[in-house]
């Protein structure tokens, strides 16, 4: 990221979070989408690949996905402030189109997760945001902690995640991250042992009792830590830079990845018969050609325009007019030899 501006690097830096996000929310949602098998032929065990599966993507990058839709609503505040614009209308707004094209989702793809971020985005960020933010830290703290102990769920702490992640963007944790990665390095060295002691809890839980476990939540809490700690490090390291030039674009229109991965979806599952099955090897084969689908697109589509379609209506109408639709062509090269948007 040389040679770009402190905000630059900030928001590539999210954006690449958001496109590791992403692509780790994948695989939990085409099994979930097809309704797949997750217990052998006893039926009294998972069945193997999907519990390599669940301790490694399950719920960590969909806790990673809801903190970084919370940081991502309290940027758009932000930024709606500076426009001088009312932040909690243009957070509405943008929530409510999300709303309707998540409840469209959600019909036709069981398990999508659109639906409640948006909603759970109105329900709680519109009134913590008027919170000074010690309060929305402790209080994004206190209900993740409780929730993940008292519930089961993966969707049961996404209240709790979207708080933390209004937090963060008060605290300027992404600024601060790139000026002072020390606390970064700390924080990850702590969450590390914390992920794996905790998945080992997860993998040793019997599978009749995952669903009244806190094993599952507590486990996939810690895991999100370590892998957004950890990405944050990455992402600053040259092996980072190539990972931001491959992935920013993609978590610039997450959204539109999101939506449009719901069609491949069903168009691939009478060929590969994923329903009622325990074919987890079919799922990862087919969640990484989207991937490298979308990823492919999402450069194509960033080189000429400024967001994807669904961005830019989510957008237009929470600011109430327009976003730009064209951007200005540049001759800057990412170190991938790709254009850089």
């Amino acid at each position: 990221m040389a040679g770009q501006d402190a905000p630059g690097a900030v928001r590539r830096e999210f954006e690449a979070l958001c496109g590791v996000a992403v692509c780790g929310v994948l695989v939990p949602g085409i099994w979930r989408a097809v309704d797949m098998r997750d217990t052998d032929p006893s039926g009294e065990r998972l069945d193997g690949v999907r519990q390599v599966l669940a301790v490694s993507l399950d719920g960590r990058f969909l806790a990673m996905l809801a903190f970084l839709f919370g940081l991502g609503c309290a940027r758009a505040m932000d930024a709606a402030v500076r426009r001088g614009q009312r932040s909690h209308a243009v957070l509405l707004r943008g929530l409510l189109v999300l709303s309707v094209l998540g409840a469209i989702e959600l019909w036709y793809r069981p398990g999508a997760v659109l639906l409640p971020l948006a909603v759970a985005g109105a329900v709680v960020l519109a009134p913590a945001a008027l919170l000074p933010r010690g309060a929305v830290l402790a209080l994004g703290l206190g209900v993740t902690v409780a929730v993940a102990l008292a519930l089961g769920g993966d969707l049961a702490p996404v209240p709790g995640l979207l708080l933390l992640g209004l937090a963060a963007q008060r605290y300027r944790l992404l600024e601060r991250a790139v000026e002072r990665p020390a606390w970064l390095v700390a924080v990850f060295l702590l969450a590390v042992p914390a992920a794996v002691a905790t998945a080992v809890w997860q993998w040793r839980t019997p599978y009749l009792e995952l669903w009244s476990s806190p094993s599952g939540p507590v486990a996939a809490l810690a895991g999100a830590l370590a892998y957004l700690t950890g990405l944050l490090l990455l992402l600053r390291t040259e092996t980072g830079a190539l990972l931001t030039e491959l992935l920013a674009p993609l978590g610039r229109m997450a959204l539109t990845a999101s939506l449009s991965a719901t069609p491949l979806i069903l168009l691939a599952e009478p060929q590969l018969r994923l329903t009622d099955s325990t074919r987890y090897g079919a799922v990862v084969v087919l969640a990484a050609g989207v991937l490298v689908g979308q990823i492919f697109c999402s450069h194509l589509w960033l080189r000429w325009l400024c967001d994807g379609p669904v961005e830019w209506v989510t957008r237009s109408v929470a600011r109430w007019a327009p976003a730009p639709v064209l951007r200005r062509r540049e001759s800057a090269t990412a170190p991938l030899g790709l254009p850089r948007y």
